[in-house]
């Protein structure tokens, strides 16, 4: 684990003193793919189309999205992973593919800690815990008791085996030492959907993608799973202050490269980053679905990783969550 984490530390700075030929100057000179390793209509898609629209307009350069999901996000990174390292593919994405999935997954086909360029992270959006009406709870208190007067019988849905929704289940079925059972669907919107409908009577998911249904009371928020309560929700306790003390989670998105992309190319996709989360029409857009733009770019960005790495893996471990 210590030389997996080292290797993010590694990468970033290699990221820093690698040269190119591709004068900052110039980049981009061509469109610019973005690839989103998940179905469109999430949290993720939602962030980086917005992300997108603005380096269009500030590079005069299409920054085109691709979502390219399956494989709990594998298949987008390990694609931006193989691509040339130019600038011209990034991937903007949740965190299983660059720091859960490694110890997930039994075998990947690239290396998370060292395929990658570190730009920046884009955001973070807390965690819900949202359930349908019909299950018949108001709060986590109600939830626990149900579950154990149940046990085994009451789902939770998520976007995929591994993704941090997943791990929070994981993490209140450990924490409340209650039996729910894992439903994974492949993305975040699909999960929704069945929420909304009720065939799955309660999921995680971010507050992007829970926020309009809360409002339009499809659905009902009980928790927030972060260490404090979300702007766009503060009247909905977390998690620990319903009744789990240490419960946390919450997830973000962020923005690579592949490694070995030039170093005045990386400076130059950090610097538009910065200068993009620093606007208020951005910033707006973020706060009205529940994101906040976030701060932290290049060799800081791969130390995020190193311990966001460290984290998710203790939790995989004790969960003992695994993809075959």
């Amino acid at each position: 684990m210590r030389l997996f984490c080292r290797r993010f530390m590694l990468a970033a700075c290699a990221a820093i003193l690698f040269g190119g030929a591709a004068p900052a100057q110039d980049y981009p000179s061509r469109p610019v793919k973005i690839v989103v390793p998940y179905p469109a209509g999430g949290s993720n898609d939602i962030i980086a189309r917005i992300v997108a629209q603005k380096l269009s307009e500030r590079s005069g350069q299409n920054f085109l999205v691709e979502n390219r999901g399956g494989a709990g996000g594998n298949v987008g990174a390990e694609a931006v992973a193989a691509s040339e390292p130019d600038g011209y593919t990034l991937l903007l994405t949740a965190p299983p593919p660059l720091t859960i999935n490694a110890a997930v997954y039994k075998s990947l086909p690239f290396d998370p800690s060292a395929a990658f360029a570190p730009v920046a992270l884009i955001a973070s959006v807390p965690i819900v815990l949202a359930v349908h009406p019909s299950l018949g709870v108001k709060d986590v208190k109600g939830l626990i008791a149900l579950a154990k007067a149940k046990p085994g019988t009451i789902n939770f849905g998520s976007s995929g085996i591994g993704t941090t929704n997943h791990l929070a289940g994981e993490l209140l079925k450990s924490k409340a030492g209650i039996d729910i059972v894992h439903v994974p669907y492949k993305g975040a919107a699909p999960a929704m959907n069945d929420l909304i409908a009720g065939h799955i009577p309660m999921m995680f998911d971010n507050i992007p993608a829970v926020l309009p249904q809360v409002q339009a009371k499809t659905i009902k928020a009980i928790a927030v799973a972060g260490a404090k309560r979300a702007t766009a929700l503060p009247d909905v306790p977390t998690v620990a202050e319903s009744g789990v003390p240490g419960f946390e989670a919450s997830a973000w998105f962020g923005l690579v490269a592949p490694a070995k992309t030039p170093a005045p190319v990386l400076a130059k996709l950090v610097s538009e980053v910065e200068a993009i989360l620093k606007l208020p029409d951005v910033q707006k857009r973020f706060t009205e679905f529940g994101a906040e733009p976030a701060s932290i770019s290049g060799a800081a960005f791969g130390r995020f990783l190193a311990d966001e790495t460290a984290k998710w893996t203790k939790i995989i471990q004790s969960s003992g969550a695994t993809v075959n």
